[in-house]
């Protein structure tokens, strides 16, 4: 006898279950078990990856099933408490059509019946769609064990005779038996499942019915049972020692026959009874050829199909069957007719009406290949949801990925760069030698992206499209806290124990042992050895013979991704703390490691869609989410996107590109500025100022070549053609950027242009004769040794994936070929050699194309219109204050002014006015409407600028309130009006602010325009109330309250900044920005070493409490420029910082980053660290940094500036700024190339920022000497 578990929750039962399908599969191959089903809550989510791994287990059958929730009442619809009950049922499936029918039930429970996370269906329902599925009554929540242990037999036996009739002999009564053995805990669940138990076995004898034993698995093996306790602790947010809280038996494991058979050792049938069901279920495959979408043609078209029919039928012919010799029927040649109509059409527009050879053979080329492949309406839908978005107004990217390769996507207008001019290859895309689903993924603008869903979704309808799913795991450290916080172990131990977690991989120096080839060289740090191996005897088929082979030994870096397996080996912190810990400790990182990688929640991929030729439930089951935008409900795949295509589905990226949304609001702003329109797809290629942008390294803001090490390279390269810059694309990357030097080299004529063979050139010498794109090793196989499109793809496929087998077949096709074409057998394995080292990095040129033109638009726009993309760069970047900071930056920089809201500048968003100043946009103020900020442009717009303050108070009050007034005059909007901040909050002579009586006023005006217009006296001048007087400026403004204003509304400072006046101290003085200490921090404490660290900024908070032991404590916030930290302090700091701790104080802190503890010595010596942190060990007011560090100040003068101007300018600055630092002039005399110091006895400076100021605007260098 055996025994099959046929009620099992995965990991994918993602309330409860914590089972891998790998470990269930492995426990039941294991156990001898001849099948395993599948049966999640309410769910096929897992059922995809489940018969995946089943492949390789072909001794276990795979069961598909689910356990769905059935309700108590009529109609699954309901949703509200008195409709809210529910049973639970397993459904097995027999074969592909149970498959079909076990979707429909679990996807209408998602669709129509789900409530409070259960997705429920009817009976009805369940009969509807019973055809070829097995059912079993579940565990005691379901309909029949929950009325037996109610003691309604009656109703009991009445639920059973109608499961009979639904389903017949393919119905099984179920028994479970969970008798706990925690001690303590409660035998309840035991207790009833020994009523139903009893219930079922009286029944399924009255009735004949058939009862089969199964265990709800809910975990792999009994050892696990802890730590699925936890996971159901993390679930219902409760502690492992709530006595009050959910708690399993921990018996819900896969157990074997014999522990089966003990338990129901009175009823061995329900034991063999589950290898009759096994027996039932027939083997049949879920995965499909693919299902695409019809595309409804023209009628005008269709008018004269006969005539298009024969103008294509020497392309149609090629795809009329199937590759099994199946007729695909005459819709399809209708569709292919018409996608040849489109494609030659286009190319007319695109090539002009004469095509070349080339062109001609390419395009013809790949109608036949998509005609052969089937999918001629893919590229029919995908045109015409891009041709809709166009009309729309919605921006479009060039192309994405491999279909850039595509001279049909071209011509229809999916792509908008010429593939045949880049070398750009087709079957990169779809190779002819294999059938794959084309795959476009396609960019569009942030804004648009959400209405091509739309459109596709009226186009198709609801039910053929949906989202798809995602699945979201437990990750390391996350696990580590999870348990840990359920375990009540303290933060700070759970910090600890997470921070030994690496975010990158682990990164190991291994012995490594690779065959020896005739034409390698060994490598510094490599050792030739030889060795006995065994190989099939060449003479002798099916034997083998051992010879002698040599190989290079060396040690090689291994990388290992950071699990905690992998860290609890590797990470020598964990290994001790798993070792020698404290057993909670220990407890808890070996439940974690269980429950790493457990699925914990489902998402919605931002960018998949699928798109089906009828209703979805047909091909793949469906579940539902709220739209993160509308918040109405759509349809999500419950298979994930690795699996999609393999069911037959059509799936598509819609991307959304911010940097399409920044060049769309850029023309808007040049359009608004200058009146002028243009398409972004027609500038010129070649234009010098755009490629003298990326010379000089401007490139801020500029799409994928905006880093600090780009800029570098692009400043040594000097790119001076489009071609630079899609090799620069491709090659800056990990790997590639290695073959950087020598291309810049080349590029520069400093080092020779060498070819291998002279056939090489013409396919490398756009990169000066280096191999950087895929393509550019296909159509070398090609040209070399007559390699087919479709060779050549599969060798670009085999090196990216390194399959050595299909790269040794060939290695031999190529040297053959290329020798009968003349070439040098030793020049051809160079060759291989070489591209075998560069492939795993070579990239895809046809994307690297695409976005080196994205960037290109964004590199034009930048050198011609600076202001008006800058500003757009800033609308569209208002939530990334680190991204506003470089954009802010980088308009400082290049002379560009950011200038405050202003009432009547200000549109929205960021703009430029006419002297080409950005100004903030009044939609950019926080806690400000964006129903006011239309009201004031309507209002602006209809009756022209607001003259004044009263103008503006007039023409909106009861539309600005008082918290909308202040947003306004704080952002600096009412400046034009020639108001100072602060006179706003002066006294009037009525002794109220002026402010107040200012809304005052325009309340009782427009109380009075509404009374005058039914007044009999009409709009008389001297009944209207009288404006206010505004109070004289008494004092001077406050700086850092208006700062600190301008920073709560905008997000940062415009007008200016407090560090401003500090930029001599932070430029000096500082060892780095207060961002960048968390990563000094990180790396000290990986590299156990001290650090001194110097820092300045302004105190934001400040607050001083006590600790848990009644310590006076303080906490204060320091930003500058770039970030801000927050620092604790305690005891004696606490005394001695606390007289500097003030908000709006400038500060300058000395410190160490060191560990954060003290650890006595024989703690050390057994191992316990302590992690690190920035300690301030000195503080003192920015304002006096320069007189306590700077020894003396020099400046250096050179003899042509030594003019009587130039020496009463000088002589009058060091009057000004006389102080205590000494000073010394350096003469430089360029003719005579001498240099003379001189020590100023009778000037010593002050060293502030309008002093520096004034020497840069003499044009005198200058340098400090510290103390």
């Amino acid at each position: 006898m055996s025994f099959v578990h046929l009620h099992v929750h995965t990991q994918y039962s993602i309330l409860d279950g914590q089972a891998s399908i790998i470990g269930l599969f492995e426990r039941a191959k294991e156990l001898g078990m001849p099948a395993l089903a599948i049966t999640d809550h309410g769910n096929m989510y897992g059922v995809k990856e489940f018969l995946k791994v089943a492949k390789k287990f072909p001794e276990v059958k795979p069961i598909i099933g689910c356990e769905i929730y059935v309700t108590r009442h009529y109609d699954h619809r309901l949703k509200d408490k008195d409709h809210r009950g529910y049973y639970h049922l397993i459904l097995l499936a027999k074969n592909y059509n149970g498959y079909k029918n076990l979707m429909k039930i679990v996807s209408t429970g998602h669709i129509e019946g789900k409530y409070y996370d259960r997705p429920r269906v009817t009976h009805e329902i369940v009969e509807q769609y019973s055809k070829d599925l097995v059912c079993c009554s579940a565990c005691i929540a379901g309909e029949i064990p929950k009325a037996i242990i109610a003691g309604d037999m009656e109703a009991a036996e009445k639920a059973v005779m109608w499961h009979k009739r639904v389903f017949g002999d393919d119905f099984y009564l179920e028994v479970q038996q969970h008798k706990t053995l925690i001690p303590g805990q409660s035998q309840e669940v035991y207790e009833h499942q020994l009523v139903a138990n009893e219930g079922i076995y009286e029944l399924a004898a009255k009735t004949g019915t058939k009862v089969v034993a199964t265990n709800d698995v809910h975990f792999v093996r009994k050892e696990d049972g802890p730590a699925h306790d936890r996971l159901i602790c993390l679930t219902t947010n409760a502690n492992i020692d709530d006595p009050d809280r959910l708690r399993y038996t921990q018996e819900e494991y896969l157990k074997s026959e014999e522990e089966m058979l003990d338990m129901f050792y009175k009823h061995p049938e329900a034991i063999s009874n589950t290898l009759e069901v096994a027996d039932k279920i027939q083997s049949f495959k879920v995965d499909r050829d693919p299902i695409l979408p019809k595309f409804d043609l023209p009628e005008d078209f269709m008018a004269d199909i006969d005539t298009y029919l024969a103008k294509y039928d020497h392309i149609i012919s090629v795809g009329k069957c199937d590759p099994k010799g199946n007729d695909r029927g005459v819709e399809f040649t209708y569709s292919v007719a018409y996608l040849c109509h489109l494609t030659y059409k286009g190319a007319a527009m695109r090539y002009g009406d004469s095509l070349s050879d080339e062109q001609a053979e390419r395009i013809e080329f790949e109608l036949k290949t998509i005609c052969s492949m089937g999918f001629p309406d893919y590229f029919l839908i995908v045109q015409d949801f891009i041709a809709a978005a166009r009309s729309e107004g919605i921006s479009v990217g060039p192309g994405r990925g491999s279909a850039a390769g595509s001279a049909v996507a071209y011509c229809l207008r999916i792509t908008n760069i010429d593939p045949i001019k880049y070398d750009l290859l087709f079957e990169r895309f779809l190779n002819p030698d294999r059938i794959n689903m084309p795959d476009v993924d396609i960019d569009f603008d942030d804004d648009g992206r959400y209405r091509v869903f739309q459109y596709i979704e009226e186009k198709y309808g609801k039910e053929q499209i949906s989202h798809v799913i995602t699945y979201g795991t437990m990750a390391a450290k996350s696990a580590i806290k999870d348990v840990a916080r359920v375990s009540r172990v303290s933060i700070d131990e759970s910090n600890r124990l997470t921070k030994m977690i690496p975010d990158k991989p682990i990164t190991q120096m291994e012995d490594t042992e690779e065959p020896f080839g005739e034409n390698d060289v060994l490598q510094e740090g490599q050792k030739l050895i030889e060795k006995e191996v065994e190989i099939d005897d060449p003479d002798n088929p099916g034997q083998k013979i051992k010879v002698k082979k040599q190989f290079k030994k060396y040690k090689k870096e291994v990388n290992y991704k950071p699990n905690l397996k992998n860290c609890y080996k590797l990470i020598p912190e964990l290994k001790q703390e798993l070792e020698e810990g404290t057993e909670l400790n220990k407890e808890v990182l070996d439940y974690a490691r269980r429950l790493e990688g457990c699925v914990r929640q489902t998402g919605v991929h931002a960018c998949a869609m699928i798109i089906g030729r009828s209703n979805l439930t047909e091909y793949i089951p469906i579940c539902v989410a709220n739209d993160k935008l509308t918040g109405e409900e759509v349809w999500v795949s419950q298979y994930d996107g690795h699996y999609i295509e393999e069911v037959g589905m059509l799936k598509m990226d819609f991307l959304g590109l911010r940097t399409l949304s920044i060049i769309k609001e850029c023309q808007a702003n040049i359009k608004k500025r200058f009146g002028i329109e243009f398409d972004i797809e027609k500038i010129p290629i070649d234009d010098p100022e755009a490629y003298a942008l990326y010379s000089r390294g401007d490139t801020t803001s500029v799409f994928q070549f905006e880093s600090p090490g780009m800029k570098e390279w692009l400043i040594k390269l000097q790119p001076t053609r489009f071609e630079d810059l899609i090799a620069m694309n491709a090659l800056y990357r990990p790997g590639p950027m290695d073959y950087i030097p020598d291309f810049v080299e080349r590029k520069q004529g400093r080092q020779p242009i060498v070819y291998d063979l002279p056939e090489m050139e013409e396919i490398l010498q756009d990169t000066y004769g280096i191999t950087v794109y895929q393509e550019q090793v296909m159509l070398l196989s090609r040209k070399l040794a007559n390699f087919t499109r479709g060779q050549a793809d599969t060798l670009r496929k085999a090196m990216g994936k390194k399959i050595k087998s299909m790269l040794d077949d060939l290695k031999g096709l190529f040297l053959e070929g290329g020798q009968k074409n003349g070439h040098p057998k030793d020049t051809l394995n160079k060759i291989w050699a070489d591209w075998e080292k560069f492939a795993s990095y070579a990239f895809n040129k046809s994307h690297a194309t695409c976005y080196a033109w994205v960037s290109y638009q964004t590199g034009w726009l930048k050198a011609h219109y600076p202001a008006e993309f800058q500003a757009a760069n800033l609308t569209k970047n208002l939530s990334n204050m680190d991204e506003i900071k470089k954009i802010m930056d980088d308009c400082k920089k290049n002379g560009i002014k950011v200038l405050n809201p202003d009432i009547n500048e200000s549109d929205s968003k960021f703009t430029v006015n006419q002297n080409g100043e950005i100004r903030f946009g009044l939609g950019g103020i926080k806690g400000f409407g964006e129903n006011i900020v239309k009201a004031i442009l309507a209002d602006r717009e209809e009756n022209g600028p607001f003259v004044d303050i009263f103008d503006f108070v007039e023409r909106m009050s009861g539309v600005v309130n008082r918290k909308g007034f202040e947003a306004l005059l704080h952002s600096g909007a009412f400046d034009s009006f020639g108001i100072r901040r602060k006179q706003f909050v002066l006294p009037c002579k009525n002794g109220d602010l002026f402010i107040d009586t200012l809304l005052r006023y325009g309340d009782l005006y427009k109380k009075d325009s509404m009374d005058s217009s039914i007044s009999l006296f009409g709009d008389i001048e001297e009944l209207k109330p009288e404006r206010p007087e505004i109070p004289e400026m008494v004092g001077d403004e406050d700086i850092m309250e208006k700062l600190k204003f301008e920073k709560e509304l905008v997000g940062m400072y415009l007008s200016s900044h407090p560090l401003d006046t500090y930029a001599f101290e932070l430029e000096n003085f500082t060892t780095c920005q207060i961002s960048e200490l968390a990563g000094l921090i990180s790396e000290c404490d990986q590299k156990k070493e001290k650090m001194k660290v110097n820092v300045a900024g302004f105190i934001t908070t400040a607050s001083e409490s006590m600790t848990k032991t009644g310590r006076p404590m303080s906490r204060m916030t320091v930003e500058d420029y770039s970030g801000s930290y927050e620092f604790a302090f305690f005891g004696k700091d606490h005394e001695a910082f606390m007289q500097y701790e003030k908000v709006n104080t400038g500060i300058f802190i000395e410190g160490v980053i060191e560990e954060k503890y003290y650890i006595k010595p024989e703690e050390r010596a057994k191992g316990k660290t302590s992690e690190y942190a920035f300690k301030p060990k000195n503080m003192m007011l920015l304002g006096n940094v320069a007189d306590t560090f700077v020894k003396g100040f020099a400046i250096n003068v050179s003899t042509p500036m030594l003019t009587p101007e130039f020496r009463e300018k000088l002589v009058k600055l060091l009057k000004k700024n006389k102080g205590n630092v000494p000073l010394t002039m350096y003469l430089y005399d360029p003719g005579k190339k001498w240099n003379i110091e001189f020590l100023s006895h009778k000037f010593k400076v002050q060293v502030t920022l309008p002093f520096i100021d004034e020497l840069k605007e003499l044009g005198i260098t200058f340098s400090v000497v510290k103390k």
